[in-house]
């Protein structure tokens, strides 16, 4: 690894933080919040103008995680091809962010499908009423699972992304390079 990557560090961490924090919120707080409009037609109406305020920064978030990624990943080359561990852990790692992308993407596009039905009458932001059209409660359902799937994946990435820096530690490197030589 040469010189430092601070810059890139900090685009791949704080993009991950915003991503990850930014969809617990907006599953916890903004969606319990649209829940709780005392007119059952405004929870949709008021979730989708949250998540569509929020969808903005979330592609900046997910845009600096994956630069920063992407240059951790060139930086760190030989260490990742040479050091026991640190390959299949990157390559588990971006195909879980890859797939975390894909459920952000296709839980916008359920929301824009809300959206577009809004307001409608809900028993909340994820959850439908007998009186909700079909399609906005098609969106609903998805979105009560997606809303819980993006911030798991992205939990599993902050974990991960902890490995890798417990990976970097100098001791942790010879150890690598040792195992790998011995295997």
């Amino acid at each position: 690894m040469a010189g430092r990557q601070t810059l890139i560090r900090t685009l791949h961490d704080a993009g991950l933080a915003a991503w990850f924090g930014g969809s617990l919120f907006g599953a916890v707080g903004l969606n319990g919040a649209a829940a709780a409009a005392s007119d059952p037609s405004e929870r949709t109406k008021i979730a989708s103008a949250g998540w569509g305020k929020w969808a903005p920064v979330n592609a900046v978030a997910l845009a600096a995680h994956t630069v920063g990624g992407i240059g951790l990943i060139a930086g760190n080359a030989g260490r990742v091809a040479t050091q026991k561990g640190a390959g299949k852990n990157t390559v588990i790692k971006s195909v879980i962010t890859l797939v975390a992308m894909g459920v952000t993407g296709y839980s916008g596009l359920q929301g824009v499908k809300l959206g577009k039905n809004s307001p409608t009458p809900a028993a909340g932001a994820t959850e439908p009423s007998a009186q909700t059209p079909q399609e906005a409660a098609q969106a609903q359902k998805r979105l009560k699972v997606l809303q819980w799937t993006i911030p798991a994946l992205t939990g599993v990435l902050l974990v991960m992304t902890v490995q890798q820096g417990e990976q970097q530690k100098p001791s942790q490197i010879a150890k690598g390079l040792i195992d790998r030589v011995r295997s």
